[in-house]
């Protein structure tokens, strides 16, 4: 049992506030506290156009929510044995060696995808015309119907944006560490995460196609007045002069996509918060302690990480150094993430506290207000320890 007792007024204030203001279209908010779900609220609408509301056990496109997932999946071959984290990515990957502008081809190895430092970028962050767009690399959520070891040859042609190990760029380094899973267990990725992670879990709602169709939430876009439904496929800008995302709805419903490591995944917040729970109370039953304590430290010094003032990065996750600098409530060592289409997550360890948030509206529920505006309520409700 907590510490901590959560007063949840100022949770349903926002939520209610994204949903007036149609920022959002529907969300399902999930609040752990000691072990214990203290809040859990379905709102807004699954399926506007339909008058479908939200269900606490809605399906949805998960994006960067795959990382965490994916990344455990790997932890748990670590653990096992059959997977190194100082391994070389060309011991599971022969044929996958980019190489730097200069014709250099520097040694990567695992730690070096887990950590976004293997010099990979991901095309949405690069110019319109940029190498991964000329080379035809997928980010991973769009209706492309290539390989993974096709996408996987299409990244090692263009080149490493620095030598491993110098730089943090968030990038498609999760799906290289998909495919070394497949090596590794010697599995499709699908089947390994589920044999790895979601199996032991029992999070029967995750896995790289909606379990169930009637349940996926339709996705839409922030646009004033109110969001529009994506398109198929769609575009969203993101950053000034870069390509911006594009994103294809369908795929979450086509088996023949590619596993996707770093985005692909389909999933419901009840599940996901299963997961995090699993790892903020030490891992069992799938990881050592150890290996959840390495997972959730600062694994790249004082590397810069760009747009996450405050924060490092673990494996496969990024973690809390600077409070101030990251303009949060949050206590230092939170790890947290997000999801293109629409999604945030924090574990708080100090607090006792997991906070799972997905919605069906990007980038808002990503990026937007209602990110930093829901993490602040739950402090707000937090309070002093009683």
């Amino acid at each position: 049992m907590s510490e901590y007792k959560l007063a949840t007024e100022a949770i349903d204030k926002t939520v209610d506030l994204a949903l007036e203001d149609q920022r959002l279209v529907g969300a399902v908010v999930l609040v752990a506290q000691g072990g214990e779900v203290v809040y859990r609220r379905a709102a807004g609408m699954a399926d506007r156009e339909a008058g479908k509301p939200m269900t606490a056990n809605a399906l949805f496109r998960l994006a960067s929510v795959s990382k965490p997932i994916v990344s455990t999946a790997a932890l748990v071959l670590m653990a096992q044995g059959h997977l190194g984290l100082e391994d070389p990515v060309t011991r599971w990957l022969p044929a996958f060696r980019p190489r730097t502008a200069d014709g250099r081809e520097p040694p990567m190895t695992v730690r070096h995808l887990m950590t976004h430092t293997a010099g990979l970028s991901y095309r949405f962050f690069q110019p319109e015309q940029g190498f991964y767009a000329q080379a035809g690399v997928s980010d991973g959520m769009d209706d492309d119907r290539l390989s993974l070891e096709e996408n996987l040859r299409r990244i090692a042609s263009a080149p490493l944006l620095a030598a491993p190990g110098t730089e943090w760029r968030y990038s498609i380094a999760t799906d290289v560490l998909g495919a070394v899973i497949e090596q590794a267990s010697g599995l499709p990725l699908a089947e390994a995460v589920a044999r790895l992670v979601t199996g032991p879990l029992a999070m029967h709602d995750t896995g790289f196609t909606a379990t169930d169709a009637q349940r996926l939430t339709v996705a839409y876009a922030n646009r004033h007045p109110e969001p529009r439904p994506l398109q198929q496929p769609d575009h969203l800008p993101f950053i000034e002069d870069t390509a911006g995302f594009t994103l294809s709805p369908a795929r979450a419903l086509d088996a023949g996509a590619y596993a996707s490591g770093g985005a692909g995944m389909v999933g419901s917040a009840e599940d996901f918060l299963r997961l995090l729970e699993t790892l903020r109370q030490g891992g069992a039953p799938l990881l050592p302690t150890e290996w959840v304590t390495a997972m959730t430290s600062n694994q790249i010094g004082n590397l810069p990480m760009p747009f996450w003032p405050g924060r490092g990065f673990g494996l496969g996750i990024t973690l809390l150094k600077d409070p101030q600098a990251a303009q949060t409530p949050e206590s230092i060592g939170t790890w947290s993430m997000g999801g293109t289409y629409g999604h945030s997550w924090f574990v708080d360890p100090v607090r006792q506290l997991s906070v799972v948030a997905f919605t069906n509206t990007a980038l808002e529920g990503m990026a937007g207000a209602f990110v930093g505006e829901l993490c602040q309520a739950v402090y707000d409700g937090l309070g002093e320890p009683r």
